[in-house]
């Protein structure tokens, strides 16, 4: 059946894999370990207290989604890339003002800036080190996902209502049809999570890991 201008006006398409690329956010030593800076300087009962749910959903079941959604776009030949939280310089003087005045700086080169080993990188899967909470801002992104022919781009990531809807928003403006993949996504609580997916929604198209994978399959 021929697609018509009101078949094509939604974000309910499902994935080309042609066509379409996963971006990992800022799953990184710095936000996703326990000895990364972020946390590394809090005491064992701060940490639990402001970051205990966090780390438990992030080992017990988001990690386990993203790796799910790393093996299934490889095998259906998506590409898959991804982007962290790391400065061009030592010191971190090409910062967006608004990191300066969170105060944090993840150093170039550094282990802090590394993807997280249980969703490393492929020898030939691109890496954008970004120094804003939006990769589109502080990275070439768009120029490579245009030569790449990519026109969808599936997100997940940390923290959901930060960094992520940042590229959700972006990315729509850029003319990027959105699927944010919700049980592969997370921030600092239950609330703020479900908050941001409300908030979020009319930009992208939501779907869990296990309806995307059904649907590369």
């Amino acid at each position: 059946m021929p697609q018509t201008p009101e078949t094509l006006l939604t974000r309910e398409v499902p994935l080309v894999p042609a066509q379409s690329a996963l971006l990992f956010i800022d799953v990184q030593n710095f936000s996703a370990k326990r000895e990364g800076a972020e946390f590394k300087d809090l005491s064992d009962a701060a940490f639990t207290e402001n970051y205990g749910w966090f780390f438990d959903q992030l080992k017990s079941r988001v990690i386990p989604n993203m790796q799910k959604l790393q093996a299934g776009c490889r095998a259906a030949g998506v590409e898959v890339l991804y982007t962290t939280i790391e400065s061009l310089t030592k010191d971190g003087r090409d910062r967006s003002l608004d990191y300066k005045i969170t105060g944090f700086n993840v150093p170039r080169g550094s282990w802090d800036g590394k993807v997280i080993d249980e969703i490393a990188p492929g020898e030939d899967e691109i890496v954008f080190p970004k120094s804003s909470s939006s990769v589109f801002v502080s990275t070439h992104i768009d120029y490579v996902l245009r030569n790449l022919g990519v026109k969808q781009v599936v997100l997940s990531g940390l923290i959901t209502d930060q960094c992520v809807e940042s590229a959700i928003r972006d990315a729509c403006d850029l003319g990027y049809l959105v699927t944010q993949v919700t049980d592969a996504c997370l921030t600092y609580s239950q609330e703020r999570h479900d908050h941001s997916l409300r908030t979020i929604k009319g930009y992208c198209r939501q779907v869990t890991t296990q309806e995307l994978l059904d649907e590369l399959s």
